[in-house]
């Protein structure tokens, strides 16, 4: 089986809420990277002619427009950090640069979205390939690695957004606020 990969680096901003003793409870920012590894859903006969699944750019180009124009400079909350109130009544105009997650947004629930994320757009464009690991380098030093069910990952209790939140669908969004 054929496993196609693609790095993607963006820049963010974030801070850690529940963890008020921590440094990472600071708003602060890192450049990271992040790495889809896609197969195919059917088998992995090339054809002796083009003797390619999919192409690069039809594959990557959903997925990069949204790394690259939604994600990239975003500011990473919680769905309950009380920083959201000081954007709303201060800062609406800034609304659509918040990405916000269930509980904090660290670097175990982004690889997890992003992994649903991609496998929404792969699906909506009808592309017989699905995600099947996502690798999110938050520092030169700090990997995470995500494979398996986002669904099962992700704790829906401490959110606060839509019952179809913003990871499974396939659109540009980064929250549902």
């Amino acid at each position: 089986m054929f496993e196609i990969c693609f790095t993607r680096r963006y820049s963010m901003s974030h801070r850690l809420y529940n963890i008020k003793q921590g440094k990472c409870f600071v708003p602060h920012g890192h450049n990271e990277f992040v790495k889809v590894h896609l197969v195919s859903l059917n088998e992995d006969n090339l054809d002796g002619i083009s003797n390619m699944s999919n192409q690069f750019e039809t594959l990557k180009k959903t997925w990069h427009n949204w790394i690259d124009n939604a994600v990239d400079h975003t500011m990473q909350l919680s769905s309950r950090d009380p920083l959201l109130s000081y954007f709303k009544e201060n800062e609406p105009e800034n609304l659509p640069r918040l990405m916000i997650t269930p509980g904090d947004p660290t670097t175990e629930v982004l690889a997890a979205c992003f992994f649903s994320k991609i496998n929404s757009f792969l699906k909506a464009e009808g592309i017989s390939m699905k995600c099947n690991r996502v690798e999110v380098e938050e520092t030169p030093t700090n990997t995470v690695v995500f494979q398996g069910d986002p669904d099962q990952a992700i704790s829906m209790g401490s959110y606060d957004g839509l019952d179809e939140p913003w990871w499974v669908r396939a659109d540009m969004s980064i929250n549902d606020l």
